[in-house]
């Protein structure tokens, strides 16, 4: 493969990202919506938190066996099947005023997601040199983001506007184009073979998720994963939008501009976070950890906050949110560097399961919480959300345990292949002792060079 990808690479990597954008508009329709769909459906926080964590249900459910897919059939038929069964979910959501239409909607939409993102990650290593790929998989992960903008701009707009039917149906929309668009445009591989690659058997299949699941990295990709994600999509898919304004008292704009802000964050920080990853591949884990810090910090400072958070506080909430989506794209780059090209697909499925298994584990709880505070009415204050937002804690005590744990198998699979990762305290101390030699060092020629210049003085 050429070092310098040609156009053609760009352009397929464009229309896969087109599609992922549209993707994550679909997955946080529901969070503007929130409000909307309460009065629309006549339903509490729990069944509206329902909706949310049944379409991450099918998205997480699903990210195995479309890993799995995306090996055998590539791409291009896993991204455009997921745009129009999203487009499908989205108009029947712009329809139906019952519950049970409701509920089908969001399984559509949580199945076509499912498709989307692993398989556009997928097109990176086969198209791009592999120094690339860690600060295009960032890119990947954090342009798709600006979907959140389109829900937190344009579709909010909509439905403050024309109303429901003209938001969804809008969506629905933006689906079909992008599967249009990827039709025309993407292909899986250079040589423009869509492959349906070779029979494989159930026991092949078992064979290829067993051997991911196996291996502690894929496991630490999962747990990194789970633990950097989760916070920032409970606040962009379900819970920011009525948190910022039943909660903390902020004007529709002002909640919008904040859900902006989060995914600016996001933009900004994941090239970053790709090149320290690709500089630094075997401290990945701090970066990850350092991240998971943030995000528990950032929450602290407000729900410790007595009453509502002033602006500056909730501006450092999101700027803390906002790393968290780049720092989940870590663990697919752990599954890359541990597993064989032949089973990336399922790996990186695998991976995804994670942050959004703690999404809706957390998006669900919040919801019951909140329903146990008002009794099902959707009138909450501050101290409501302030206690039902405290359980993410939780979910990161857990994710924390799971990434200390598999961070120490995985260096123990390395020692075993040669490779020795040394604790970053000897590193660092190593590195101390090294600069202080070179002052030292320096010192001396200074030194030996001023008593030379003095002795030649005095000849």
């Amino acid at each position: 493969m050429s070092m310098r990808p040609g156009w053609r690479a760009w352009a397929v990597w464009a229309a896969g990202l087109t599609a992922y954008v549209v993707a994550v508009l679909h997955r946080t329709s529901l969070g503007v919506a929130g409000l909307d769909a309460q009065n629309r459906f006549h339903v509490g926080a729990g069944a509206l938190a329902s909706f949310a964590v049944l379409q991450l249900l099918v998205y997480a459910g699903l990210q195995v066996p479309v890993g799995l897919l995306l090996d055998r059939f590539g791409s291009l038929r896993l991204v455009v099947s997921g745009g129009l069964i999203m487009a499908a979910g989205q108009g029947l959501m712009a329809t139906t005023h019952g519950v049970e239409g409701a509920v089908i909607a969001r399984i559509l939409v949580g199945a076509g997601d499912a498709m989307t993102f692993i398989s556009v990650l997928r097109l990176v290593p086969r198209w791009f040199p592999a120094r690339r790929v860690p600060v295009l998989t960032q890119l990947t992960g954090i342009v798709g983001q600006a979907g959140q903008v389109l829900s937190a701009v344009p579709l909010a707009a909509l439905l403050a506007g024309p109303g429901w039917t003209t938001a969804f149906f809008g969506a629905a929309g933006a689906g079909v184009f992008v599967s249009i668009v990827a039709f025309a445009a993407m292909r899986d591989t250079p040589a423009r073979k869509i492959s349906s690659g070779a029979p494989v058997t159930v026991r092949q299949l078992g064979t290829d998720l067993a051997g991911a699941w196996r291996h502690p990295g894929t496991r630490l990709g999962l747990w990194s994963h789970f633990t950097t994600q989760f916070t920032g999509t409970v606040f962009a898919l379900m819970w920011g939008f009525p948190f910022l304004i039943a909660g903390e008292g902020l004007a529709r704009p002002t909640a919008s501009a904040l859900l902006t802000l989060f995914v600016l964050v996001g933009m900004a920080a994941g090239p970053i976070i790709g090149m320290l990853v690709q500089r630094y591949p075997l401290r990945r884990s701090y970066l990850v950890l350092g991240i998971v810090a943030i995000n528990a910090i950032g929450w602290g400072l407000v729900l410790a906050w007595p009453g509502h958070a002033p602006m500056p506080v909730l501006v450092l909430l999101v700027l803390a949110l906002g790393l968290g989506g780049p720092g989940s794209m870590i663990g697919f780059d752990y599954a890359r560097t541990f597993n064989p090209a032949n089973r990336l697909g399922t790996a990186t499925g695998v991976v995804n399961v994670g942050g959004f298994v703690a999404s809706l584990v957390s998006i669900e709880l919040i919801g019951l919480i909140l329903d146990w505070r008002t009794g099902g009415r959707a009138d909450y204050d501050i101290t409501d959300f302030k206690i039902a937002m405290s359980v993410q804690y939780l979910v990161i005590f857990v994710g924390v345990l799971g990434i200390v744990r598999n961070r120490r198998l995985a260096r123990l699979h390395l020692e075993s292949e040669g490779v020795v990762v040394r604790p970053l305290r000897v590193v660092l101390a190593e590195r101390r002792g090294l600069a202080k030699s070179r002052a030292v060092k320096a010192r001396s020629l200074v030194e030996e060079n001023r008593v030379e210049a003095t002795g030649q003085r005095r000849t």
